[in-house]
């Protein structure tokens, strides 16, 4: 029974270990709901230690059986609330209540069963497999395939498992004539050793899941200009190169730089705060008018960036057009009635294989051509250059343009 014990302790003591990690991840990040209900699963699922220590020692064991039974199946029951906030599958809170509180009139009922036969066996360990498979089916159904979701994925799957063989575990190993009797079992030293090593597998696997949605919200953060809600430099380039490097020989990708004209001069009248006002105006007006997977960002103080990915230099012309229309006609809250803000444009396409620092200097120089030709215009430059090898390589060693 010490070792039983033993094992009941170290599994309390990994449990409270798991509550203070969630709870402090809960406090970290902004999905924190997520964690502080794994964080109530562990510490409820943690006491149903307690209940089985006492057992031996008892005048009613039926009240700690069964509370052991029901804390770890309430734990269960939470860690799939958790779950599903974290994986936008949630558990339809009537439906859990009916299967917790069914499964505990189950073990009520089945109290007096025999110990290690084949019915007490299934009635027992069935809740635990049905809980755990519906946890597991949580994270296929929301389609989320990172390494540390399918990490959890499979310590779910194995925990359910788990609970299908200790069916056969408790019949063959036998679990002990009555509840209290359950510590002196082999079958309890074998069953505490495994969960104790499943509650770590699975608590770690849950623990990496959200701290990669901490990490991922820290890198989003990082990309986001806080002013404009458009990317930043860095969150731009970032979500460009892999479209560019999606752009195949038939491709085009087409770039527009936009900058809002003599925006100091709106700051030096108006003030900052009207000055943020435009950007923010701005930058709504952006995100209505490019089309679908399009990537905008604010580039510079004034500048902002459009990557247009598929889109020819003609339509991304149009799409210009109607941003500067549309803010050269926008009411803008701290200017005065009749002061509109205008923008100049220059727009590249984009070749295959083509750095995004190349589209933007040709960008550039098309909306350095805008401001000399009056502000408030689309400018265009040349198609880049693309350069292959001609049958004539093989007799000079030149490369031909096309």
């Amino acid at each position: 029974m010490g070792g039983a014990i033993s094992l009941l302790a170290v599994n309390f003591i990994v449990a409270q270990i798991f509550v203070a990690a969630f709870l402090i991840i809960s406090v970290k990040s902004r999905s924190g709901r997520a964690a502080a209900w794994c964080a109530a699963g562990f510490a409820v699922a943690s006491l149903s230690a307690i209940c089985e220590a006492v057992l031996p020692f008892t005048p009613m064991p039926r009240l700690f059986a069964v509370g052991a039974f029901a804390n770890v199946l309430a734990g269960f029951c939470l860690l799939r609330i958790g779950l599903g906030v974290s994986y936008s599958v949630p558990a339809k809170p009537p439906v859990l209540a009916s299967f917790f509180i069914g499964s505990v009139i189950v073990d009520l009922f089945i109290y007096d069963l025999p110990r290690g036969t084949l019915l007490h066996a299934f009635f027992y360990q069935m809740p635990f497999f049905l809980i755990q498979a519906w946890s597991a089916a949580a994270i296929i159904r929301s389609r989320r395939r990172s390494y540390a979701d399918g990490i959890l994925l499979c310590m779910l799957a194995l925990s359910a498992l788990y609970f299908l063989v200790k069916i056969y575990a408790a019949v063959t190993a036998g679990s002990g004539a009555t509840a209290a009797d359950y510590l002196q079992s082999p079958f309890a030293l074998i069953s505490q050793a495994l969960g104790a090593m499943l509650i770590v597998g699975t608590g770690v696997a849950m623990l990496g899941v959200m701290v990669k949605e901490v990490v991922d919200e820290a890198r989003a953060s990082s990309e986001i200009d806080a002013l404009s809600g458009l990317c930043n430099r860095r969150g731009f380039s970032s979500r460009v190169a892999p479209l560019l490097r999606d752009l195949s020989d038939h491709d085009v990708g087409t770039l527009i730089l936009a900058d809002i004209d003599r925006f100091k001069l709106v700051n030096d009248t108006f003030g900052h705060h009207t000055g943020d006002e435009v950007i923010r105006e701005f930058s709504h007006i952006l995100a209505d008018v490019m089309p679908h997977r399009a990537v905008a960002g604010r580039v510079g103080g004034e500048e902002f960036a459009i990557f247009l990915p598929r889109v020819g230099l003609a339509d991304a012309r149009v799409v210009a057009n109607g941003i500067r229309s549309e803010l050269a006609v926008k009411r803008i809250n701290g200017l005065p009635e009749g002061v509109a803000v205008t923008a100049s444009f220059g727009v590249s396409a984009v070749a295959a294989g083509e750095l995004l620092d190349a589209a933007m200097r040709r960008a550039d120089n098309s909306l350095y051509a805008a401001k000399a030709g009056g502000r408030n215009r689309v400018e265009c430059a040349e198609p880049p250059i693309r350069v292959i090898a001609s049958a004539d390589y093989h007799r000079s060693g030149k490369y031909r343009p096309t």
